[in-house]
């Protein structure tokens, strides 16, 4: 598709239907970059096993499916074999979950219509049909938003001095004398005759300081812990096990276990999930080679952190 640069009426109109209109916290590079980060993180929890026939980009639709959409159908089609389509779920049972889905592929010569349980089954990632764009999404703006105060952090930390010159001659000198101060001189000398204007006796520079307000303000250290705290929090979320960045040396054992539940919460949350929708899925499809589980198992980090606890006695 062609692009047409937009005039500047659709901008108008894009910009003053948006508020605040300054602030464009979606449409920009970083958020771009930190939502496909934040995605590829969040898919490292679940460790898949998947039919030889959908290991590699079939593998890497099947999980952007699941964690983008929360669903899957898989099915036996005619022509694919054992497979699974995104879908659109339609109907309602007894306990108000779907009945049918519609799946619309550009391969297909028409749209199916497939009964759950009888056609295909579901492969659900979550309980409510939802999928984790949200948490993506949510903790990309930020990290996006916070990613731009510290490109300006860092280039105003960047001082330089402010002077001013009475004359070209003065500004020529102060020129000069950065040069050699910047060189790495030990000393910069200059001529006497500079220190005063010879017509009014006037001190040829002005000097405008910034006292302390660069160390009073926001630094860049501190929006670089709160960039990771906000990056804690998103794996906290998912279930990658983190330690927050301004507890580590005085973390109580109670503490770090509480900790550690609250990242599996929803991750396991997850997992129970998926393997619930395979074992109806291996009902209908006996010989499908499908399973998933965490990557992160607090039960076996437990039991290597108690291994790597116990004292070695050997002689």
């Amino acid at each position: 598709m062609p692009y047409t640069p937009l005039n500047y009426e659709q901008i108008n109109i894009a910009a003053g239907t948006y508020n605040p209109s300054s602030v464009k916290s979606y449409n920009n590079k970083t958020y771009a970059f930190w939502e496909r980060a934040l995605f590829q993180r969040a898919t490292s929890v679940i460790e898949a096993t998947v039919p030889d026939e959908w290991e590699g980009t079939t593998k890497d639709f099947l999980l952007y499916c699941l964690f983008k959409f929360g669903f899957t159908f898989v099915f036996n089609d005619v022509v694919y074999g054992e497979t699974f389509q995104p879908c659109t779920l339609k109907g309602y049972d007894w306990y108000y979950q779907p009945t049918d889905v519609i799946i619309a592929n550009p391969a297909l010569p028409q749209s199916l219509e497939l009964k759950i349980g009888k056609d295909g089954e579901l492969l659900k990632l979550t309980p409510d049909f939802m999928g984790v764009w949200d948490i993506i999404s949510y903790y990309a703006e930020k990290l996006s938003t916070l990613d731009n105060a510290i490109n300006m952090s860092l280039i105003n930390n960047k001082f330089a001095f402010i002077l001013g010159a009475r004359n070209k001659v003065a500004g020529q000198a102060l020129k000069k004398m950065l040069d050699k101060i910047n060189k790495g001189e030990p000393a910069v000398i200059y001529d006497m005759k500079l220190l005063n204007d010879p017509t009014d006796k006037v001190e040829p520079f002005q000097v405008w300081e910034r006292k302390n307000s660069l160390k009073e303000s926001y630094l860049t250290t501190d929006q670089l812990k709160d960039f990771q705290t906000i990056l804690n929090n998103f794996d906290c979320e998912v279930g990658i096990p983190t330690i927050p960045y301004e507890k580590k040396e005085r973390m109580v054992q109670a503490e770090a276990t509480s900790r550690q539940l609250d990242a599996q919460s929803r991750s396991t949350i997850w997992i129970e999930c998926l393997q619930s929708s395979t074992k109806k899925i291996k009902e209908l499809y006996p010989e499908i080679k499908l399973d998933f589980k965490l990557r992160y198992n607090p039960e076996k980090e437990e039991e290597n952190e108690q291994l790597n606890n116990v004292p070695d006695r050997a002689l």
